[in-house]
Order: structure tokens, then C-alpha cells, then sequence
């Protein structure tokens, strides 16, 4: 008897140590997510005060509220810029980290998967065979594409339609994670191809554009542009956080995904469409932005774990945060030229990416 009670004791034991434990790195969790989202409001605010003329937070929030000399750069140049890079960064973030899980492979990313490349594709057609390209010289910005919504369709067709080929060859061999890692790797090369074929045939002008458009640019984010990222943004979002369940059982394989009742086929077909389309809608305002879709999930199961109850939320708050500091970094490395982002993201996401695969854990 004795040895019985001594046994429910320390079943009791472990049980109460077990729920401390989780509650314990439940709440470490709830800080991170506290502690991301202040990050991003915090840079946010540097972002919006920094510029070509820096202002105190006192005139940024002045110009906000009133009516003032600063009110039109701040609402309608660095506001934009702000919230685009917020918007893109958590689109990238959230992609990525869907992306990763649905195809079981670490490197997945819109860029890895050739959506970047479609989308370059369809831009440089507009430009070159449409002649949507518009040159403007300021400052040290020689050639720019700006406000050519043509050139923003046709990148949005050709990232949609890079996915849409994806998933069509899939389905020829029968959809497989590693049968989409393929597809995204051979139709990456043959819209390379492609684009380098246009500008063969280009004109210096047209050329020029082109490569420009590709750098990846936040300054070309104007309200409309914010508005529409934020209208395609939500609703994946939400799908993919109603998803998490489901996503953590495609953690432990597709068999015992479908033991628990999880419709395998149509979670990753659905997680490819809705994030390809996240990102399309970002890369085809924006330009191509790398790495941060690779990047911040990992970065994020290194401080979090590979829960997808926490893992969409913070691959988009930390996805937020690392394009708000890049912008931040390309406004004043050498102000007051303001480089590209898609610059700064690929410097940045290199080193951090060969750190990743050195202390790479099994995903």
C-alpha cells in the first residue's frame, strides 16, 4: 500500500513539474512575441523620423496630428515606406515558414522556389516588350520604375504563373514535396533564361530599368500599394493560423497527418497558392526582396521552437522587423543615397543563412 501511494505521489509529481515546465515556456513565448512587437514599433518610429532630414519624434507626431511644413513627407513618403516594409517583411515571413513546412524542406522560400523569378520575368516583359518602363532622374537615382502599373501586373502574373506550373508538373508525377522542389528549381532557371533573352534585345534604357526593378525598392510603396498588401495579407494570415493544428501535424509526416484527419493534397496545395500569392502581390509593388522569407523562420525556431501555433505569428513580427532595419541600414549607410533594400537583405541574409547551416538542426 505504502508503495503504491509512493508511486501516485511522484506520478502527481511529474505531472505538476510537466505543466510548470510548459506554462513556463509558454509565458518565455508570450515575452518573445511582446518583446518583437515592440521591436517593430519602436523601428517603425526611427524609420519615419529618419530620412534625408532627420526629425524629433515630437515633429513626426506634430506632423501626424497637424497640419504642418513636415506633414506630406511623412504621411505620404516616409509612412508609406514604413508600413510597406512592415507589410512585405511579414508576408515574406509568414511564406517562408509556410512554405518550409508544407514542402519539408529548410531551404524553401519564394526566392529558392522561382517566384521571384517569374515575377522578374513579367516585369522585364512590360518594360522591354510593352515599353511600360518610365525613366526619372533625381539625385543620384538615375533610372527608375515608377507608378507603371503594367510593369506591377505582369510581375504579379508571372509569379502566380510560375506556382500555377509548379503545381501543374506536380500533379503529372503525383504531388510530392520533393516533385514541387524540382519544378521550382528547374522553372526558376528557364524564367533566368527568359528574362536574360528580353534584355539581349533591349535597349540600354529598358536594360537599365529592368536590373533597377529587380533591386527590390520600398520607396515605390504609395498608399494604394499599402493598402493592397495589407488586403492580401490578412486573409492568408488568418487561413494560415486557423492551419497551425494541422501544420504541426504535418511535422510528424503525411501518413500520421492523415491518421488525425488532415487532408494533406489540399493543405499544401493551398499553403503554396496562398503564400506564392502573399508574395507575389509584395514582389510585384515592390521588387525582389531576398532572404527574409528563408531566413526569419529559422531564426525564429532557434528562439522559439517549431510550434506553428507560435511559428506564423512570429515569422511575421520577426520578418517585419528585419526589412524595417534593412531600409533603416540602406537610408543611412551612405546618406543621402538610399540604396535599395533587396540589397541590404542579401548582404545581411548571407552570412546569417551559412551560420544557420552550420548549427543546422533536424527539421
Amino acid at each position: 500500500m505504502e508503495r503504491l501511494n509512493s508511486k501516485s505521489q511522484k506520478l502527481q509529481f511529474t505531472e505538476v513539474s510537466i505543466k510548470e515546465r510548459y506554462l513556463k515556456a509558454f509565458h518565455a513565448k508570450l515575452i518573445l512575441a511582446f518583446f518583437l512587437l515592440i521591436s517593430v514599433v519602436v523601428v517603425a518610429l526611427i524609420s519615419v523620423s529618419t530620412g534625408s532630414m532627420n526629425l524629433p519624434l515630437i515633429e513626426v507626431f506634430r506632423a501626424i496630428f497637424n497640419n504642418t511644413e513636415n506633414s506630406y513627407i511623412i504621411w505620404n513618403i516616409r509612412i508609406t515606406r514604413t508600413l510597406g516594409a512592415i507589410l512585405a517583411g511579414a508576408s515574406l515571413g509568414v511564406a517562408g515558414a509556410v512554405m518550409q513546412n508544407v514542402l519539408k524542406n529548410p531551404l524553401a522560400s519564394p526566392f529558392t522556389l522561382g517566384v521571384s523569378q517569374g515575377a522578374a520575368f513579367g516585369a522585364a516583359f512590360a518594360i522591354i516588350v510593352f515599353g511600360a518602363g518610365q525613366s526619372h532622374s533625381f539625385g543620384t537615382e538615375a533610372v527608375i520604375v515608377f507608378k507603371s502599373y503594367p510593369v506591377v501586373v505582369s510581375a504579379f502574373i508571372g509569379a502566380i504563373l510560375t506556382v500555377v506550373l509548379i503545381l501543374f508538373l506536380s500533379f503529372l508525377k503525383n504531388i510530392t514535396p520533393e516533385t514541387i522542389i524540382l519544378a521550382g528549381v528547374g522553372l526558376s532557371s528557364l524564367f533566368s533564361s527568359a528574362t536574360m533573352f528580353l534584355q539581349y534585345f533591349a535597349n540600354d534604357f529598358q536594360v537599365a530599368a529592368t536590373v533597377f526593378w529587380t533591386f527590390g525598392d520600398l520607396g515605390k510603396a504609395g498608399w494604394m500599394e499599402v493598402r493592397l498588401m495589407f488586403l492580401a495579407f490578412i486573409p492568408c494570415f488568418i487561413y494560415f493560423f486557423l492551419q497551425r493544428w494541422n501544420f504541426n501535424a504535418l511535422l510528424w509526416g503525411d501518413e500520421t497527418a492523415r491518421s488525425l484527419g488532415v487532408n494533406v493534397k489540399f493543405l499544401r496545395v493551398s499553403g503554396m497558392l496562398l503564400s506564392a500569392f502573399i508574395v507575389s502581390v509584395c514582389t510585384a509593388f515592390l521588387g525582389i526582396i531576398g532572404f527574409v522569407g528563408l531566413i526569419s523562420p529559422h531564426i525564429v525556431r532557434l528562439l522559439a521552437g517549431n510550434d506553428h501555433r507560435f511559428l506564423i505569428l512570429y515569422s511575421a513580427l520577426f520578418g517585419a522587423l528585419l526589412l524595417s532595419i534593412s531600409d533603416l541600414i540602406a537610408r543611412t549607410v551612405i546618406s543621402p543615397t538610399v540604396l535599395p533594400v533587396g540589397i541590404i537583405t542579401s548582404f545581411a541574409g548571407a552570412p546569417i543563412f551559412f551560420y544557420l547551416l552550420i548549427r543546422r538542426r533536424r527539421f
